[in-house]
């Protein structure tokens, strides 16, 4: 198979879909690889890194796209990627569709099999291809709120850990997931007073029982974070619904009651966000103030630390890109039933139930959308 891996264009995006060392593994398997160039250089990977791994360098993006069977790729295609697309070509990246339907409805267009990292399990019910990039964007979120609250910013010029003789920062985290729970972590290591907020208690007990009380809990309902957020400094929106759009948990009303300055961090706005005054941001322009709480909403936020953020994805990715080169993408799927809930547009059918449901589109079993193709 010919694997594709074409240079992002999102804004300040310097991730890249396969590494150098991933390169070398799929070759080694008997596979072509087609790499744009400079698709890495911005993160220290080079064209002549590429070519000695087995890579082939294409002069742009349109040579990747109409020569390879499978494009491997980090963001969403953008609508120029989407039109490239073919029929029966294999997409692997992250998609996010709940809240774009002109992405779902390009996907859909283009007759293409687009499997979406975000949505691919594991035996034990977790999303590992998510997981990388959430426990990056959980640390980030941290660091972020933290230059946020500087006056500067429009901030309340609050230090995260205080200094001795003044109280700390207060940080509200919603959701313990990967997300929280890093951004939690940070967020205690640098000495604020955190609590996070979980639907589940189970996973609320896993947390004290770890961190010993020195992260507060409390159970995710409107009370708690209506309360919550009142005092908070920073609050972090951790919030996660494998493959729909996120829950709006604060509305604009609630920015009222908040203090002034105060910064909200939206992790969950790929998925539309969790806050409901939240727009997406770039690297780029990253903060916007709504009655004059700060937010910051930047929708490819582990972008910001691309190199680490490749490593660490593709690290998770390229055993299943293996898997799809060396099987194909109708044996892959149909053995993998992890691999198969990544499954999310098959030759112009939605066979994700989330995002048919969110988009208003109709379901087709993933199973039967398989056996249907030619």
């Amino acid at each position: 198979m010919l694997i594709g891996v074409p240079k992002e264009i999102k804004n300040h995006e310097y991730r890249v879909g396969l590494t150098p060392s991933g390169v070398r593994e799929l070759v080694a398997n008997g596979h072509k690889v087609l790499v744009q160039t400079h698709a890495g250089l911005a993160i220290g990977f080079t064209d002549e890194q590429y070519i000695q791994a087995g890579a082939s360098i294409a002069s742009n993006a349109e040579e990747v796209f109409e020569r390879a069977d499978m494009i491997v790729k980090v963001k969403e295609p953008q609508p120029v990627e989407c039109r490239m697309l073919r029929p029966g070509q294999i997409l692997f990246t992250y998609l996010h569709l709940a809240p774009d339907p002109e992405q779902t409805k390009l996907l859909i267009e283009s007759d293409s099999v687009a499997i979406a990292y975000e949505t691919v399990t594991d035996e034990r019910g977790g999303l590992p291809l998510l997981a990388p990039m959430s426990e990056v964007a959980g640390r980030m979120a941290i660091q972020a709120g933290a230059h946020a609250l500087e006056k500067a910013q429009g901030g309340r010029g609050v230090l995260l850990g205080g200094v001795p003789g003044v109280a700390p920062a207060k940080v509200v985290v919603i959701g313990g997931g990967v997300v929280g729970l890093n951004a939690a972590r940070m967020a205690m290591g640098a000495g604020a007073d955190v609590t996070i907020l979980d639907k589940s208690l189970s996973r609320l007990k896993e947390i004290d029982m770890v961190f010993g009380g020195r992260i507060k809990t409390l159970m995710s309902n409107g009370a708690n974070i209506d309360d919550s957020i009142r005092d908070a400094d920073l609050v972090i929106g951790a919030v996660l619904v494998p493959g729909a759009a996120a829950p709006k948990l604060v509305t604009r009303a609630m920015l009222k009651t908040m203090k002034p300055g105060a910064v909200l961090v939206d992790v969950a706005i790929d998925q539309g966000g969790c806050f409901e005054t939240s727009r997406p941001t770039t690297h780029q322009d990253p903060i916007y103030t709504v009655d004059g709480i700060v937010h910051y909403c930047v929708a490819n936020m582990p972008g910001g630390v691309a190199r680490t953020s490749t490593q660490a994805l593709t690290n998770a990715t390229l055993p299943y890109t293996l898997e799809l080169a060396n099987k194909g993408w109708r044996q892959a799927l149909l053995d993998n039933a992890h691999l198969r809930n990544g499954l999310n547009v098959c030759r112009g059918r939605v066979t994700y139930q989330a995002v048919a449901r969110d988009l208003g589109h109709a379901y087709v079993d993933p199973i039967e959308a398989i056996k249907a193709a030619n």
